[in-house]
């Protein structure tokens, strides 16, 4: 496959759609394996879509560095079909998508994962952790960058005194994978509270200024605002996964 980068996106899809064209319809287990490979290009880019492509979620990998390697993953499952295990199938079809999507979705897994950094994490273990949600986790995440944040503004303990030696975030690329969230699942009210509650993409502004700012009015303007921080905090918690945190916890 070519190497198409995003302003010649259209180009690729053009070039896929004309080399479907150029095969002739027939019975998939008549097809050669060269036509199987454009026949699913297709499979490959929807596959490739469910994954995120925020630069933390997938490390330095774009949609079209996805697209490549699941056409990759493509190219070698194909060439791994027993054609006549497949004719025992009663629904080729089916059986030849179940069996490239697999392997294309694992191939595209394992490398995201080898492009997030230095640290490996075993696949199996990986794939565990996305097999069921763990909402504790996710609440850990959140409620460190945002709700706690809160509470060390109000209490001045020896406990927040002591230095936190540990690497610190790269803060530019988690404000705006944090943004990515809020926009993906808040209301632009929500969104605008938390993103200018912690300057995620500007300046920090004080509760007041806030409800100023959205016409929220009387002496407990502030009270509304904090809120409002804490529902949309609890509605991340609902509905983010927790492996699109991982890198963090």
């Amino acid at each position: 496959m070519k190497k198409y980068n995003v302003k010649n996106y259209i180009r690729y899809k053009e070039d896929v759609k004309k080399s479907i064209a150029n095969i002739s319809i027939k019975d998939f287990i008549e097809y050669t394996d060269k036509e199987l490979k454009i026949i699913f290009l297709p499979l490959v880019e929807n596959i490739g879509r469910k994954f995120a492509t925020s630069q933390e979620a997938s490390g330095v990998m774009s949609i079209m560095d996805i697209i490549q390697e699941g056409s990759l993953q493509l190219t070698k499952a194909v060439d791994k079909i027993d054609r006549e295990k497949l004719i025992e199938s009663e629904d080729i079809e089916k059986t030849l998508k179940s069996f490239l999507a697999k392997r294309i979705r694992g191939g595209i897994r394992r490398e995201i994962d080898r492009n997030r950094g230095t640290m490996r994490i075993p696949e199996h273990k990986l794939n565990e952790m996305r097999s069921t949600k763990d909402e504790k986790m996710v609440r850990m995440f959140f409620n460190s960058i945002f709700l706690s944040y809160d509470a060390k503004q109000q209490d001045e303990s020896m406990i927040y005194q002591i230095p936190d030696k540990a690497d610190p975030y790269n803060e530019t690329l988690l404000n705006i994978y944090l943004m990515s969230l809020l926009n993906k699942h808040l209301t632009e009210t929500e969104v605008y509270v938390l993103n200018r509650s912690f300057g995620l993409t500007g300046e920090k502004l004080p509760a007041k200024q806030i409800a100023e700012e959205l016409n929220i009015v009387g002496v407990s303007a502030y009270v509304r605002i904090s809120e409002l921080k804490k529902q949309a905090v609890e509605k991340l918690i609902t509905n983010v996964d927790h492996s699109q945190v991982l890198d963090y916890l």
